[in-house]
């Protein structure tokens, strides 16, 4: 499959499927990075707190593909959200990564007590100075969304991505109608499920159908929704078969894995400082 790109509300594309790599660190996030890189993958997703910006850097370098044609996300911590830390954390993600800019700066988790201005400040100094092709969010509500976007038109820094924990046991249509309404585009972590969905009787039934595998499927249904996805994946297996979507669910089958979330909506990721509920 050719991966295709979205473009951002600032201008900036962004290619719908990309490689997650949380939880991959050493010689194992080493191989799977160059072994995505080989097959045609564009779009790496990282964290300074995954410590794993270094092997994503090296696998990039002898790859020897022009950066251009790359897209790199990154995202700072809570605990770097001020003006001058965001400004230093940023530094530090491109030394480890071994390139000049990022397409992508992420503040990786909200915190309603901040004072985002301050912030945002940070980012669109990055933003300006090209250190970053893109700004946005990630873990973020709709109220938490509510509350950044005025800064951001304030400061005329385009608010461009939420990445959040999306897949068919967590449809989060009130969030995705309130970022496509607000040109923000969203980006699935977790799209399947850590795996559970390939346990999902619809999911299931609906893979059949297509003679395509539940994750394949899942996959499908998101980008069906114009929304980008980063599976996690360090087989040479997986990452293929991850790349293997060119085909389309029908409007039935897409309205029956929509039902699956809507009636009970299981979210896994729920660290203890997690603002959901905001």
């Amino acid at each position: 499959m050719e991966i295709k790109n979205i473009k951002l509300n600032n201008g900036h594309e962004m290619p719908v499927v990309g490689l997650g790599t949380w939880k991959l660190t050493g010689s194992k996030c080493l191989h799977a990075v160059k072994k995505a890189l080989e097959l045609g993958y564009q779009h790496i997703d990282t964290a300074e707190i995954y410590m794993n910006e270094s092997e994503i850097g090296r696998s990039i370098k002898e790859s020897k593909i022009p950066r251009e044609k790359l897209f790199i996300t990154s995202k700072v911590w809570p605990d770097g959200l001020d003006y001058y830390k965001v400004l230093a954390a940023c530094e530090e993600s491109l030394a480890r990564l071994e390139i000049h800019y990022l397409d992508l700066y992420l503040i990786h988790w909200p915190n309603k007590n901040l004072d985002y201005e301050n912030v945002l400040n940070a980012f669109k100094v990055l933003y300006k100075k090209g250190k970053i092709k893109a700004f946005g969010v990630s873990n973020f509500t709709t109220n938490h969304l509510k509350n950044i976007i005025p800064i951001c038109k304030k400061l005329n820094l385009p608010l461009t991505v939420n990445q959040v924990e999306f897949h068919p046991l967590l449809y989060q249509e009130e969030l995705l109608e309130f970022c496509k309404k607000n040109k923000i585009v969203i980006t699935a972590y977790s799209p399947l499920a850590r795996g559970k969905i390939t346990e999902n009787e619809t999911i299931k039934e609906v893979s059949k159908k297509y003679d395509k595998t539940p994750i394949q499927i899942s996959l499908k249904w998101l980008l069906q929704k114009g929304i980008v996805v980063i599976p996690k994946a360090s087989s040479e297996k997986h990452l293929r078969e991850n790349l293997e979507l060119a085909f389309n669910l029908a409007k039935e089958d897409v309205s029956k894995i929509d039902n699956i979330g809507k009636h009970v909506q299981r979210r896994l990721i729920i660290p203890n400082f997690a603002e959901f509920d905001y």
